[in-house]
């Protein structure tokens, strides 16, 4: 696979999350996972006893296994982890995971986030670079894997925040020109 793209900073923040729903006007955010460009990482369980869609009962709630932190709590270790550079934050089909993001600030009354205002989706990027967004997850992902020489048999877990923000990375770095 040839198609490498060329970003335009390097100031970029690697974000994956865990919620309740898919609907994001009832859920909330269950985990959190953060890896800067550098690899350094920050993983963060949130306190939360809301009802929870059946799916995420089933896949999500088993493995949220670590120390739980309230919100505000949260938000502090995200903004002491991102610091004051306004990194672009990038995910995977960002859509629902920027929304709570925000949402997690919104409930503390904190207008802003430490991110900038403009989120990076990587699906996009595939699309726009010519390779389906759907060879990441999840049909072809094995192949897809394969032929950027990613192992994803590293990356312990499917939906768990951290190590999907981890796999994230290391396939932006094999796909960049970084």
């Amino acid at each position: 696979m040839n198609n490498k793209f060329n970003p335009y900073s390097k100031n970029v923040i690697f974000f994956d999350s865990e919620f309740s729903s898919m609907d994001p006007y009832i859920g909330e955010i269950l985990s959190v996972g953060l890896v800067k460009l550098t690899g350094e990482y920050l993983y963060l369980e949130l306190e939360y006893n809301g009802p929870v869609d059946s799916w995420v009962e089933k896949n999500i709630i088993p493995t949220l296994l670590g120390p739980k932190i309230n919100r505000l709590e949260a938000i502090n270790k995200i903004n002491e982890f991102v610091g004051d550079s306004k990194p672009y934050v990038v995910s995977y089909v960002d859509q629902f995971d920027v929304i709570y993001l925000h949402k997690l600030f919104k409930s503390q009354s904190i207008k802003n986030s430490p991110f900038f205002w403009i989120p990076v989706d990587f699906a996009s990027i595939l699309f726009g670079i010519g390779i389906n967004p759907e060879a990441y997850f999840p049909k072809d992902k094995d192949n897809f894997f394969k032929e950027i020489g990613v192992d994803a048999l590293e990356f312990k877990h499917t939906h768990n925040a951290l190590d999907d923000a981890r796999l994230l990375r290391e396939v932006y770095l094999k796909m960049s020109d970084l």
